[in-house]
């Protein structure tokens, strides 16, 4: 692992540097990957920069990459952006760069980590973001971080000819604990059936790849 910052089973998070743009541009203008994205025009390596520089100095926002762990290998970025420190919260954004690599789980670890980052470091009361209405891999994958459904923009975006609805799902520092604590008694009591033919079998499915509509972290 390279500068890693957050580190999962699969994924870990480290920093954007400046050797990464040029893997980043491709990403941000695949179409498969705008497709869930609020992008609509190409991203030269100047844009790019200029997000890596802005991540890298602002207060306010938080850029990480996503590594695969078994590979070293980025795959995509994630990231809290629009920290309000008053209200303590702040928007959530990811994007699995490379497509082959979706509904691999790792889209939804990252989204754990960071969110956990947010709550259990810089001490947020809520976590939120927006999601097109018709990715539910991404949904269910932010469902599985603790993300609750808020409500509904109509269509509020345009992609690809037509105005898409837009939702928005928020998670809250007490959604995140009661969460870990029920983790905590599962994971005792999976502990004393280990050994049981009823424990076999249990593992939960894998969710799809994450994406949110925001720009990106």
């Amino acid at each position: 692992m390279e500068r890693p910052f957050l580190i999962g089973r699969k994924v870990y998070l480290r920093p954007i540097e400046m050797e990464d743009i040029p893997r980043m541009c491709e990403w941000i203008n695949h179409p498969d990957v705008t497709r869930t994205l609020r992008v609509w025009r190409p991203l030269s390596a100047i844009n790019e920069r200029e997000f890596v520089e802005h991540v890298s100095r602002s207060p306010n926002d938080v850029g990480l990459l996503i590594v695969v762990r078994a590979t070293d290998r980025p795959i995509g970025t994630c990231g809290l952006m629009r920290i309000d420190w008053q209200v303590r919260a702040a928007g959530f954004g990811i994007g699995i760069g490379e497509p082959r690599e979706w509904g691999k789980g790792y889209g939804s670890e990252a989204t754990r980590l960071l969110t956990g980052y947010a709550f259990e470091t810089l001490n947020l009361n809520r976590v939120w973001l927006e999601v097109y209405a018709g990715h539910a891999s991404a949904r269910r994958a932010y469902e599985k971080a603790g993300f609750q459904l808020e409500g509904t923009q109509r269509q509020a975006a345009y992609k690809e000819g037509r105005f898409i609805d837009v939702h928005l799902m928020s998670v809250l520092r007490a959604d995140w604990d009661a969460a870990r604590a029920r983790d905590g008694k599962a994971k005792s009591r999976s502990s004393r059936t280990a050994g049981s033919p009823t424990a076999r079998g249990r593992a939960s499915r894998r969710g799809g790849a994450a994406s949110s509509p925001g720009r990106r972290p």
